[in-house]
This record gives structure tokens, C-alpha cells and sequence, in this order.
């Protein structure tokens, strides 16, 4: 079992450094200047790029994984195929430079790379005789792998003369000329990784299709929000997931425009908010038995409106504002990986996987598919002259946080019977 338990905690660091190679730092060569090697896209031009991605990836992913995965092909060889295909369209993606072959391929991509994400957690469910208590120790592996991409890419491919400091990621060194340029070929580290990952698949022990998905599953998981607390849920989380749909988008540029940070040192500085995930969510379960979920989850709603005022006021030191990102931690644990445990517990047994399916395509594909208008809009609205005002996107940002959080507090009534526990659900959230 020991061994089984090794390699699954190898596929989930593949996973998240495939993801974490590129996510944080694409945007920031998508906006940078065509003279400094990027592409000169608007900021409303890289929310619609991310924003129907995500959607995309969302809303047809599960069908894909659900569907096919579940009915017709061994799980492994399934995350096989769709490995080396999305490897491929990375390496496309990577040679292109308009803004249409960006959206159209980002979307292919996403479709390919969505289902890969349940997937994994199904191949790994399937195999663990204690998933409530070895789930976390296996799926950290992920976080881990996060943190491990935002920092060796940087190093090895934008940086040169590196030297020994005493605080992370502990080398660092002179920036290449071209690191702006060099950006887009985390695309392809990803995509190359992509495709050794496919290979190692093979060695996955097998996960077999089940012969027993109900039909209507889906059916009765979305008849939930007829009941008042997911209603609120839903809401709430639809608008926080515009808030944080931002936060990918733009924090490399801001970082780097408005802070003033080298290319090289800004995917490292983005890893503080996964450190600060490990954190929050080993203390979550205590949290919830303490605080119940509603003021658990109003507390990640908080965090998203303190992170927001802190990168708003840019008179604040940079090191201030850098450190904030350790919100993120409370962002995604309390509010996001909490709304999944709440649907966890709240469903019926026979459509508890179905119930975290249709949560996940809510707030991954519909909420990203509100933001890209509505973050289009405040874009183009604090944009004059070329120049993206960062303190009044952050700004508005934190209001809608706050009106968010408030009618979640005042609206949202816990409806589960029982203690609560940090049970992990089947479909957890991704890495926020």
C-alpha cells in the first residue's frame, strides 16, 4: 500500500507542476510591451482569455471525465490521452501571437486540461482505504509541486549567477536580458512535462470504468439549490469567483508594473499564498468545529476584501503588500475548499459526487464566465492612456468583496444536522 501511496503522491505533484508552471506567470508576458518580448495585450483582452478558458474547461470537462472516463476507459490511460493532447496545444499555443489563435487555443486547452484534475483525485480515491485521512497527506504533494514550479523556473530559465540568500526560495541571481521573452516558454515546460507525465501514467495502478453511473444524478445534485443555504451559497460564490478570477490575471502585472518587481522574482513572491494554503488548511477542520460554516466562510470572504485594499493602497510598503498574498491562504480554504465540504455534507449519499460536479461547474465555469465582462469592464473603465489604474480595479475589487461577504453573513443558515468535521470531498478544489 506504501508504494501505491508514492505513486499517487507523484502524479498529484505532476499535476500541479504541469499547472503551476504557467498559470501564474501567463499573464505577465500576454500584457508586456511587444518591445520587452510579450504580446501587448490589453488587460480586458487577458481576462476574456483566462476567464472563458476556465469556463470552458469547466462546463465540459466534467462530461468529458464523467461521461467517457467513468463509463468507457481505464482512468489512467483516459489522463494519458488527454495529457499528451493538451501537451501538444501548449507547444502550439506557445508560437502564437494574436489574440484570437490565444482564445481559441486556451479554450481547446482548458477542455483538455479540466478533466485531468477530477481524474486524478478519482484515480486516487479508488485506491485508498482511509481517503479522509490520506487524501490530504497525498493531495499536499500538489501544493508542494506548486511552490517547487514558481520557484525552479525562474531559476533555472530567467536567472543566471545564482547565490545562496536566507530568505525563499533562497537562490536567486541576475535577470536575463530576455526573461520578459522567456516567459512564454514556461508554456513549454509545462507541455514537455506534460507529455513525461502521460508516459508515467502507464504506471498508475488501474482504475477500471465503473459499470454503475446513474443518469440522474446530475439532476437531483443540481435540485439542491432549490434549498435556501446552497441558493445563498451559490450566489455567493458565483461573485467571488469573479474577485478571484482577478487574481491570476493580474497579479503578475501589477507586480511588476506598478511594484516595480523583476520577471524573475515574481512567480516566487506568488508562492506565498500556497505556503499559507498548507497552513489554513490544516487548521481548517478546527476552524469549522469551532466556528460553524457560515463565519468560517465569511472569514475567507474578508480575507479576499483585506487582500484587495492592501494591493490597492500601492503607498504601502512593497514588502507590505507582497506578504499579503498569505491571505490567499485563508481565501481558498475558508471559502472555497469550505463551500465544497458544506455541498459534501449536505447532499444525499447517491449523488454526493454528482452534488461537488455541479458545484464545481457553477463556481469554475459559470463564475469565470460572469468575470470576464464584468473585470473587462472595470479594465477598460481605469484604463486612460494605455495605463491600467491597479488601485482602482483593487479597489472595486474589495467592495464587491464586502457587499459579497455581508449578504453571504446575514442570508446564509446552516441547514446540516450533525458535528461539523473537514471531511474532504471527492471533487476538492483545485489550487486557488
Amino acid at each position: 500500500m506504501g508504494y501505491v501511496k508514492s505513486r499517487l503522491s507523484l502524479m498529484m505533484f505532476l499535476q500541479y507542476a504541469m499547472w503551476g508552471l504557467w498559470l501564474p506567470i501567463l499573464a505577465g508576458y500576454l500584457q508586456a510591451d511587444v518591445e520587452a518580448g510579450g504580446l501587448g495585450f490589453t488587460p480586458s483582452q487577458v481576462f476574456y482569455i483566462t476567464a472563458l478558458a476556465a469556463a470552458s474547461g469547466a462546463f465540459i470537462g466534467p462530461f468529458i471525465g464523467g461521461q467517457m472516463a467513468d463509463r468507457y476507459f481505464s482512468a489512467e490511460r483516459f489522463l494519458a490521452t488527454l495529457l499528451i493532447v493538451g501537451g501538444a496545444v501548449q507547444w502550439i499555443l506557445a508560437a502564437q501571437t494574436s489574440f484570437v489563435a490565444w482564445l481559441i487555443l486556451s479554450v481547446v486547452y482548458s477542455i483538455c486540461f479540466q478533466p485531468t484534475i477530477a481524474l486524478t483525485n478519482s484515480i486516487a480515491f479508488s485506491h485508498l482505504t482511509d481517503a479522509n485521512n490520506e487524501f490530504p497527506r497525498i493531495r499536499v504533494w500538489g501544493t508542494i509541486a506548486w511552490i517547487a514550479a514558481g520557484w525552479v523556473f525562474p531559476m533555472v530559465w530567467l536567472q543566471t549567477d545564482l547565490e545562496f540568500h536566507r530568505l525563499p526560495p533562497f537562490l536567486a541571481g541576475d535577470q536575463v536580458p530576455d526573461a520578459t521573452a522567456r516567459l512564454i516558454d514556461a508554456m513549454r515546460w509545462s507541455g514537455a512535462l506534460s507529455i513525461g507525465y502521460a508516459v508515467y501514467c502507464l504506471f498508475l495502478p488501474h482504475t477500471p470504468p465503473k459499470k454503475d453511473v446513474a443518469d440522474l444524478a446530475f439532476t437531483k445534485a443540481f435540485a439542491l439549490i432549490k434549498r435556501r443555504s446552497v441558493a445563498v451559497l451559490v450566489i455567493t460564490s458565483l461573485f467571488i469567483s469573479v474577485i478571484h478570477q482577478a487574481y491570476f490575471a493580474q497579479t503578475f502585472p501589477f507586480f511588476r508594473d506598478a511594484l516595480g518587481l523583476r520577471d524573475s522574482d515574481i512567480s516566487p513572491a506568488m508562492t506565498i499564498g500556497q505556503f499559507a494554503e498548507i497552513l489554513v488548511m490544516a487548521g481548517l477542520g478546527l476552524m469549522l468545529t469551532r466556528l460553524g460554516f457560515r463565519f468560517t466562510m465569511a472569514i475567507g470572504g474578508t480575507a479576499y476584501l483585506l487582500r484587495y485594499l492592501i494591493f490597492g493602497t500601492t503607498t504601502l510598503p512593497t514588502a507590505v503588500i507582497i506578504s499579503s498574498q498569505a491571505l490567499h491562504g485563508f481565501c481558498f480554504a475558508c471559502f472555497f475548499a469550505t463551500a465544497f465540504i458544506y455541498i459534501d455534507r449536505i447532499a444525499p449519499d447517491d449523488v454526493r459526487h454528482s452534488a461537488q460536479t455541479a458545484f464545481g461547474i457553477i463556481i469554475l465555469g459559470a463564475g469565470p464566465l460572469l468575470s470576464a465582462p464584468i473585470l473587462s469592464f472595470l479594465a477598460k473603465m481605469f484604463t486612460v492612456d494605455g495605463v491600467l489604474n491597479y488601485s482602482s480595479l483593487w479597489y472595486s475589487l474589495a467592495a464587491i468583496a464586502a457587499l459579497t461577504t455581508t449578504f453571504f453573513v446575514v442570508m446564509f443558515r446552516d441547514e446540516t444536522t450533525g458535528p461539523v468535521t473537514a471531511e474532504v470531498a471527492e471533487e476538492e478544489p483545485v489550487v486557488g
